[in-house]
């Protein structure tokens, strides 16, 4: 694996490539860094799928997109991560190959809930959809031209742990820990699913990003009381825009330079903000024992299972 980006200079949108004739899927595209990858991915000539589970919001979103990209290819599916139903719901409607797989969607922080299925909501949104989206949509990628699942997470993954014991919070909850321990699972899983697919000879790439500290909805939408007024100020104060922390996931969906198994984050101090580059996840997350113990309970609570045989011929074009 390279060490840094081999593209000279500070990498940005006008850097991607031609996407005509690929399709990306992007979880949680109706605002902030989804909306921004949606619509850059367009602009370069992307059929993207836009998901949502506000088909209001979704809907006002693509009218959005539309009129700034009148010729832009896009669509809008419903989809609920926290719901594993609508997940294979919307898997079994896709019938054409996926290019791009950006696994962006999550909440942020909010008080103790449970989804449909009963997990926690951080833990079951944020990693548990997006690991059942993966693996239904498996075969879909391998039919895919240079296809790619980005997985964004978060530099808190850093301060997370998996609590094996206690998934759940019912013994012990807080609002930031459990945020920490669903980006620390989207690290493992990310990484975790390079290592199988390079196993395997899957010529799907999987790479991780994160977009620093940047100012969306997600610091106002999921925590409440005192943390939420402190998120709301610091936005205001601290926060890059989402423009630039959207291009750390637009890299690894889409420059030709990017490998399987690399983490892009900004190249700013404590890569709070900035451009592009490589960056290491927290040591503990590139424990291959944890990652395996992750995935089988993963498979066992979505009841997903991946086929890293399965033969690409076997999904059909439009």
């Amino acid at each position: 694996m390279t060490t840094t980006l081999a593209v000279p200079g500070r990498w940005t949108a006008d850097n991607i490539p031609d996407q005509t004739g690929r399709t990306a899927v992007v979880t949680g595209a109706n605002s902030g860094l989804g909306y921004i990858t949606a619509r850059e991915l367009a602009r370069h000539g992307a059929h993207v799928i836009l998901t949502a589970r506000n088909m209001d919001r979704g809907g006002a979103a693509l009218d959005r997109l539309r009129s700034e990209l009148p010729e832009s290819a896009v669509e809008l599916r419903f989809l609920d991560l926290a719901d594993l139903d609508t997940v294979k719901a919307f898997a079994d409607a896709l019938d054409t190959p996926v290019d791009v797989l950006i696994n962006n969607a999550g909440i942020m922080m909010p008080p103790r809930s449970l989804t449909k299925q009963g997990f926690e909501s951080q833990f079951g949104t944020n990693h548990l959809g997006h690991f059942a989206l993966t693996g239904l949509l498996l075969e879909r990628l391998q039919a895919g031209r240079d296809p790619r699942v980005v997985t964004v997470t978060s530099t808190l993954h850093k301060n997370g742990t998996i609590h094996f014991d206690d998934l759940d919070g019912g013994h012990s909850y807080s609002p930031r820990g459990f945020y920490a321990q669903s980006k620390y699972a989207n690290v493992l899983f990310g990484l975790e699913l390079d290592r199988r697919l390079r196993a395997n000879t899957v010529p799907v790439l999987s790479l991780l990003a994160h977009p620093g500290y940047s100012a969306t909805n997600l610091q106002s939408s999921g925590p409440t009381g005192l943390l939420k007024t402190i998120l709301k100020v610091t936005n205001r104060l601290v926060a890059q825009d989402v423009e630039t922390g959207a291009l750390n996931q637009l890299y690894a969906a889409a420059s030709p330079h990017a490998q399987g198994g690399q983490f892009i984050g900004p190249d700013g101090r404590n890569e709070a903000k900035g451009h592009p580059t490589l960056v290491q996840p927290a040591a503990s997350a590139t424990d291959p024992g944890t990652a395996r113990r992750l995935w089988d309970l993963s498979e066992q609570l979505t009841g997903v299972r991946y086929d890293f045989a399965t033969s690409p011929e076997a999904v059909q074009g439009p």
